[in-house]
């Protein structure tokens, strides 16, 4: 979900997973990712910071945890099973195409037992100013943006099926014997 310019309305579309600004060269990298701690400031993430902010509708994320020398999947979600909002920025590519990257931020609450890192994910009141173009500085953002409780976050251990781009089903997110 994103304005695809200052004045024009929200639409919910398609982005490319991999962000790389308008202007970067070729061979930029392309990151699916971008730290809470330097996206308000890196040059290669700034522009997006203060004017390309969008959201991911999420049911959940991933992560792997180390058990007996292998990587166990595990599935983070909110309690409640209602969908996660997770915060991103977006760019134009060289190919005209949006792109996104999701901000991570350090692990809270249950998400800390499994990887240090976790995305951003907003509360529901947060929603309407992490997307408002016209706000662009960096403390006011951080003032009227809010985390989602980190109480309202579960997991459980999944398939290792996960790992494979080429099964995509229901069974997926299902809890196994840990």
């Amino acid at each position: 979900m994103r304005h695809p310019s200052d004045d024009a309305p929200l639409v919910m579309d398609q982005v490319w997973w991999g962000y790389r600004p308008h202007w970067a060269k070729e061979k930029a990298p392309e990151p699916i990712n971008a730290t809470v701690e330097k996206v308000a400031t890196s040059n290669y993430f700034k522009g997006a910071f203060a004017h390309h902010r969008c959201l991911v509708p999420a049911d959940g994320w991933y992560e792997w945890l180390p058990v007996d020398g292998r990587k166990q999947s595990h599935l983070l979600c909110r309690e409640d099973s209602e969908p996660i909002w997770l915060a991103g920025i977006w760019s134009e590519r060289p190919d005209g195409k949006p792109g996104c990257a999701m901000l991570t931020e350090p692990a809270r609450g249950v998400a800390k037992e499994i990887h240090p890192r976790m995305p951003l994910a907003l509360d529901e009141e947060s929603l309407e100013s992490w997307l408002d173009p016209h706000l662009t500085d960096r403390e006011t953002i951080r003032q009227v943006v809010h985390h989602l409780p980190a109480d309202m976050l579960t997991h459980w251990p999944v398939s290792t099926r996960v790992n494979k781009p080429t099964h995509d089903d229901a069974d997926l997110i299902e809890p196994i014997a840990s």
